[in-house]
């Protein structure tokens, strides 16, 4: 049994007991909630919540269990998770471990046995908040720790691969820099063909150029799109000359590089099932997202892009696509990994980019 008393402090000095998950360990972060339902192996693999604390809004997580082919990164860098109960016997023909065995072997730790939905409320209501997972009954030497901290900073660069590396296809060229990506990506890059060279975040745009892409995707990642300057840098230097495609936190650079701005959102949007509105069709999709920071789309008012998708929940920005040169990009996540599909078309609207403006000019 999980029966070992942990404790969940956040900033606010509110306290939570519950029993101890995953490693043997103090976690310190910011503490976010995601409403899915399943993925749960998916959702702690994605690099978007480096250091960042998981709350699980479903009552019950890890109960399909946990496999070594399902994984969104080979070594998850979330600061820990926490849920109202930890299946401790999965039943799936896939798993190979549960939860707190997961955890352990990635060395994150977690805490179950607490109120997952009235943290979730609490957070919605307040906005994120630091937080602390830890074994120290000292409360208020914990809320001092959590407050004199800082917030982590070059998260990219350290969830960015640092070499580059080739996933072969047969068709379109892409260069993919990675901020923290999915390996979803990839793979529906390479169930379409495309021949994926995987470069680091830092990568600038003449290199890109000289390696004669038909396309540039830009990936998912962790925190503040505006402490990623280099990569604003190389997408100020692409945008024309390549047809682009940003994903989440591509989305996000490729707005600060055409001249918009960015803000933290109170509580984010984390989950697989957010509504979003596709205004150039009319039509509303069901989508996977995890983001923390969004685009102002006041800010886009004189700029070269254009809005092509808002979300139905909050009206905040979903999409860009630029007013003459091949790139667009959306805040959620087409590749879902987990949660739903029916955007994954976006990944063919790129191929077609890349073969009407890519492919002439590299080929």
């Amino acid at each position: 049994m999980l029966n070992d008393i942990r404790y969940l402090v956040l900033e606010d000095g509110t306290v939570h007991e519950g029993y101890k998950l995953g490693a043997d360990a103090e976690s310190f972060g910011e503490i976010v909630f995601n409403t899915s339902m399943t993925g749960v192996q998916e959702i702690i693999t994605d690099n978007s919540y480096t250091n960042q604390i998981i709350t699980f809004s479903y009552p019950l997580v890890g109960s399909a269990g946990f496999n070594f082919e399902d994984s969104e990164s080979l070594l998850p860098t979330a600061g820990g998770v926490v849920v109202r109960e930890a299946s401790e016997h999965p039943s799936n023909f896939r798993c190979d471990e549960n939860l707190d065995q997961f955890l352990k072997r990635h060395g994150i730790p977690g805490i179950s046995g607490v109120d997952t939905r009235s943290i979730t409320k609490k957070i919605r209501t307040g906005g994120v908040m630091k937080a602390m997972i830890t074994d120290s009954s000292d409360h208020d030497s914990t809320v001092s720790k959590i407050k004199d901290s800082t917030d982590a900073t070059d998260q990219v660069a350290s969830v960015s691969t640092r070499t580059p590396y080739i996933s072969t296809g047969r068709g379109p060229r892409v260069a993919l820099l990675d901020f923290g990506k999915k390996e979803n990506i990839v793979r529906s890059l390479n169930h379409r063909g495309c021949d994926v060279t995987v470069l680091p975040h830092d990568t600038p745009a003449a290199q890109i150029l000289d390696m004669k892409p038909h396309g540039v995707m830009l990936s998912n990642g962790p925190g503040n799109p505006e402490d990623v300057q280099v990569a604003i840098e190389t997408v100020k230097g692409l945008i024309g000359k390549v047809p682009i495609f940003g994903i989440c936190l591509g989305h996000q650079l490729i707005a600060l590089a055409g001249g918009a701005r960015s803000y933290k959102m109170k509580f984010g949007h984390r989950g697989a099932n957010h509504p979003v509105k596709n205004l150039l069709t009319g039509k509303v999709e069901i989508t996977t997202q995890n983001h923390g920071y969004a685009i102002d789309g006041n800010s886009l008012e004189n700029t070269d892009f254009e809005v092509t998708h808002t979300a139905l929940n909050d009206g905040s920005v979903e999409g860009l696509r630029h007013k003459s040169a091949p790139v667009f990009s959306v805040q959620y996540h087409p590749e879902a990994a987990a949660g739903p599909h029916e955007t994954s078309y976006l990944y063919d609207q790129f191929i077609g980019l890349m073969t009407t403006e890519g492919g002439q000019t590299n080929a």
